[in-house]
């Protein structure tokens, strides 16, 4: 069952020192059953950081926030504590979440009921409503460079929601310059993820 008021302890306790890491709280869940409770904390890079949080500095930062936790003294009972980041079945839903898939290739919904896939190659935040620029990307033949559209600008005031696709074929296995020309062209005047659980 939800403990709301547990959650906005934690959250309060572990959101200062993993800012200070240079991570983001993504989202804090607390469950219990009894005496025993489960504390689940999801944390990211930041914003502008490309690529994944790797699972040591998810240690690292798990063996603080259980020092912090437990300092808190808000479980009577046993605790289990799961620190993880960001999964790519995390729907994209803010800004900050589809900055960080830079580089993946995405579904997206948008709110006239349509769909649009494409290689999300950058957001534009030079306003206050940020725009989502994509190279359509048909269904890559293997061994073969996947084939690239013109650049598609989409506001996030359009989309529904999101989600990164499951690539076989990683973008980091194609050429640096692959999207270079594409990059140039859209700009305008006006880039594994293993939960770690710590029993506390």
């Amino acid at each position: 069952m939800p403990a709301p008021a547990h959650t906005q302890r934690v959250r309060d306790a572990v959101e200062p020192l993993i800012a200070a890491a240079g991570l983001y709280l993504e989202d804090v869940e607390v469950t219990s059953a009894g005496a025993r409770s489960v504390v689940r904390i999801v944390v990211d890079l930041e914003e502008d950081a490309v690529g994944g949080l790797d699972l040591e500095r998810v240690a690292a930062i798990s063996r603080e926030i259980s020092t912090a936790i437990d300092a808190t003294d808000a479980f009577a009972g046993e605790l289990t504590l799961e620190v993880s980041s960001p999964g790519v079945s995390r729907p994209l839903t803010e800004r900050r979440h589809f900055t960080r898939a830079r580089g993946r290739l995405v579904t997206l919904r948008l709110l006239d009921g349509s769909t649009l896939t494409g290689r999300l190659v950058d957001v534009d935040r030079s306003t206050d409503d940020a725009v989502l620029i994509l190279v359509p990307e048909p269904p890559a033949v293997k061994g073969r460079r996947p084939a690239v559209g013109e650049p598609v600008r989409v506001r996030l005031a359009e989309v529904r929601d999101g989600r990164v696709e499951v690539e076989l074929t990683r973008m980091a296995e194609l050429p640096d310059d692959a999207f270079a020309d594409v990059l140039d062209d859209a700009e305008t005047d006006e880039p594994a993820h293993d939960p770690t659980g710590l029993e506390g």
